[in-house]
């Protein structure tokens, strides 16, 4: 795996891990409703709204085959904003995703404002890069990452009152290729009929969490939307 992102990050936060769920056949407004219902009174936290990501990988998608292959450390690196996709982004955060077997933490950057449009190209994502003002040590480690590929989706949050728990349902999810040059957004595939939920939590709450997942009518499975964009859009 690549050098790891130094620690002068905006958010560092702690290892948690992530249960996920793949739940095929219902709506998201009936997953909500399970969700509402639950013995840990989950509520919603914020509105819904649109996630978008730009995913960075090496010329031999060195991420995608770590978490592929399930190494025991792996990463993504990825660029979010929120809300419509083609805007002027002065928003964006530069994630580094982190995970040691089954638990993970993210660092996160401000990402220098863009303009996602059609005319983005990869190098000119990259001279934005080096003209930021992110950390030297951030610019060494993604100086020769490329355009992955693109996702968008829809999320809604919840948590436990205690806020110990949070889950996170994902809907509506469509990946994109990226070209080097331009890209009109046209290639993509979309899996539409798929909600993925999360469950989050810090560590020391795994018991906590055994109880929950008893009680949700999902079950556990390996997920990545990453994994599933790069399979969706190249294979």
């Amino acid at each position: 795996m690549r050098e790891a992102p130094p620690h002068t990050q905006m958010e560092s936060a702690a290892f948690r891990y992530e249960k996920k769920f793949v739940i095929e056949g219902m709506r998201a407004a009936d997953v909500i409703t399970v969700l509402k219902t639950h013995p840990a009174m989950f509520s919603e936290l914020y509105p819904m709204r649109y996630v978008n990501n730009i995913y960075l990988d090496s010329p031999l998608l060195s991420d995608y085959y770590s978490n592929v292959n399930g190494y025991h450390m792996r990463q993504k690196v990825r660029v979010r904003w929120y809300h419509d996709l083609l805007r002027e982004v002065s928003d964006g955060v530069l994630e580094f995703k982190m995970k040691e077997g089954e638990v993970g933490t993210k660092e996160q950057f401000p990402f220098p404002e863009f303009h996602m449009e059609a005319s983005l190209s990869e190098r000119r994502f990259h001279t934005i890069i080096r003209n930021s003002n992110l950390p030297t040590e951030v610019k060494y480690c993604i100086r020769y990452l490329e355009f992955a590929i693109l996702n968008r989706y829809q999320r809604w949050y919840f948590a436990t009152p205690d806020k110990r728990f949070r889950i996170t349902v994902d809907a509506d999810l469509i990946f994109y290729h990226l070209g080097k040059l331009s890209n009109q957004y046209r290639h993509h595939a979309t899996a539409q009929n798929k909600i993925i939920l999360e469950l989050k939590y810090a560590v020391d709450d795994d018991q906590g969490a055994h109880k929950i997942c008893s009680t949700l009518p999902f079950r556990v499975t390996r997920n990545s939307k990453y994994i599933s964009g790069i399979d969706s859009v190249y294979v």
